[in-house]
């Protein structure tokens, strides 16, 4: 019984897990950016849905929308704002922009942070969940709501992979991710690539924000652990490799749900964090990670 409860307890959090660290993998591995606000656009979208459905009463799949949008639009004043400023910047030279890139997406995801707290305070929000109530699996009670999360984050990832490999916009993107100058030479802009990119990004870290906030529940005090959860996972699973990702989340996510059931819930992520470790000395490239 207790085996089962972890088995679907696990999936749902690792399929959350592997959305949010998706998003975050596809913008390093197109635009070499490692963004350090995810979290915080994350946190973001849950506490629009929360207040929109909440606080306006405008019910739980336009709250879940309203969230999305917020996330789409901090996402894209994230890269037109803090990033593409950076990147295109001729005061400072091309070896130091990456650090400058990382520094400026850390601070603007303080600042939303901060805004957060501010303006709805460091108190957990729990979004209204779209579906309701509970089923029995083999004699264990589990939330519709917990299926329903799963099931949504495996369907995104699923659409994500056919947007990738089975359109022109997707492989101009696979493309970009593989040879920039190549895409350049073929007349592609760039910058149009990469703006599709943050786009992809926006939607689906409002999408896994929402059903965090609906699953676990998120407050600003939330986006550091978020922020630091997906960086273990692309870097376990290598960064720029997505399918990497996805498999590292499964892993850090099954660690954390028998650390939790097994010891204590306050010891969940040390597992996955000496995992990381060992996997940085023994393959620094990560699991599937480029050479």
């Amino acid at each position: 019984m207790l085996a089962l409860q972890i088995l679907i307890d696990g999936f749902a959090i690792s399929a959350l897990y592997a959305l949010g660290a998706t998003g975050f993998t596809l913008i390093f591995g197109v635009s070499g950016v490692l963004n350090l606000s995810h979290g915080a656009i994350m946190v973001a979208a849950a506490v629009a849905a929360w207040a929109a459905s909440s606080t306006f009463g405008i019910g739980s799949y336009a709250g879940a929308l309203v969230g999305i949008a917020t996330a789409l639009v901090i996402a894209l004043l994230t890269y037109f704002a803090v990033v593409q400023p950076i990147q295109r910047s001729r005061r400072i030279a091309n070896e130091e922009k990456e650090i400058f890139v990382l520094t400026g997406t850390l601070l603007w995801g303080i600042m939303i942070q901060e805004a957060i707290a501010y303006f709805f305070t460091n108190n957990a929000k729990t979004v209204l969940p779209i579906v309701t109530g509970v089923v029995e699996i083999l004699g264990v009670r589990t939330p519709r709501n917990q299926i329903f999360t799963a099931l949504v984050c495996c369907l995104v990832i699923a659409l994500l992979w056919l947007l990738v490999n089975r359109t022109k916009i997707g492989k101009a993107v696979l493309a970009a991710s593989m040879n920039p100058r190549g895409v350049t030479l073929l007349g592609l802009e760039l910058t149009n690539i990469y703006v599709v990119v943050w786009i992809i990004y926006g939607v689906l870290a409002g999408i896994a924000g929402v059903l965090l906030g609906m699953f676990l529940g998120v407050s600003s005090y939330s986006v550091g652990p978020l922020t630091a959860s997906a960086f273990s996972i692309v870097v376990l699973g290598g960064l720029g490799s997505v399918s990497g990702s996805l498999i590292a989340a499964f892993v850090v996510g099954y660690l954390e749900t028998i650390t939790a059931y097994m010891i204590s819930p306050a010891y969940r992520t040390i597992p996955a964090l000496l995992l990381l470790v060992t996997v940085m000395y023994l393959r620094p490239q990560g699991l599937l990670g480029r050479r």
